[in-house]
């Protein structure tokens, strides 16, 4: 079986992603609601916005599955919220806590020891947190629910995505339509798109913040365990000795997490 190129799979993600959306908003009834959003021009905007940081981040991490940079693409997820946090000191001008100031430092000394291992910036991981960072502040500001934001965002990218297939198939390269278990996979590549977003977004309204902000770690430590174990991507001790202090970060971030929560929930109780 030949192999998709990342950007054939990324464009099937979008359009099959919107083909599930599309059904469940019909199950749901919601589909007039949905689209009438395309009325709004504020809110179309800002999704527009929002489509363009996800199209980034799904072709950078598809792309280094492609070429097994799975490890580096973990480090992307992992730093993720270490963004989230910076971008909350420039954009509304927070003021960071102490155990906040010492994750931001250990990530900067992680950052800084893999740029000297890999004898580069660690590129696809600073693509990845930052693209992914900046998707979720735009949808935080909209307040939509997952499946509306979603169907919003696939329906934006619909457009070019037909174009690029329609350019593949003219090529002769394209892989969908070529063969049964190729096509498939490609076909769930948008279910299993969807199905993990939703199932988080209903976690998230039934979850403690602390709860569904540590779970966010499980996706990059399995792409690290994969990328590892699976893949045997190489780890010399510099590479582990710069996802050491990110672990570090993140511990330090994750306690300052729960502690924050617990006095918000002792304060509101009082």
């Amino acid at each position: 079986m030949r192999k998709a190129s990342a950007f054939e799979i990324l464009v099937n993600r979008g359009i099959w992603s919107l083909v599930f959306c599309i059904i469940l908003l019909a199950i749901r009834k919601e589909l007039k609601t949905t689209f009438a959003i395309f009325r709004q021009r504020r809110t179309l905007a800002l999704l527009a916005a929002a489509t363009a940081f996800l199209t980034i981040n799904w072709g950078f991490y598809i792309w280094s599955v492609s070429v097994n940079r799975i490890v580096e693409a973990s480090l992307g997820y992992y730093m993720t919220p270490l963004v989230s946090v910076a971008f909350g000191v420039i954009v509304f001008h927070e003021r960071l806590r102490r155990m906040q100031w010492v994750a931001v430092l250990l990530a900067a000394v992680g950052v800084i020891t893999l740029t000297i291992e890999y004898g580069s910036l660690p590129w696809i991981a600073l693509v990845l947190a930052i693209t992914w960072s900046s998707y979720s502040l735009l949808k935080k500001s909209l307040n939509l629910g997952a499946l509306e934001g979603l169907s919003i965002e696939t329906s934006i990218a619909l457009f070019p995505s037909l174009i690029y297939l329609a350019f593949l198939e003219h090529q002769g390269r394209a892989q969908f339509g070529h063969g049964i278990e190729i096509s498939l996979l490609l076909i769930f590549a948008g279910v299993i798109t969807v199905v993990p977003l939703l199932l988080f977004n209903g976690a998230t309204t039934r979850l403690p913040l602390t709860t569904t902000g540590l779970l966010q770690y499980i996706t990059p430590t399995i792409m690290f365990l994969v990328g590892t174990f699976v893949n045997h991507e190489a780890m010399p001790v510099g590479k582990i000795i710069g996802f050491s202090f990110i672990w570090i970060a993140l511990i330090f971030l994750g306690t300052d997490l729960v502690k924050s929560n617990r006095t918000v929930a002792g304060a509101l109780e009082y």
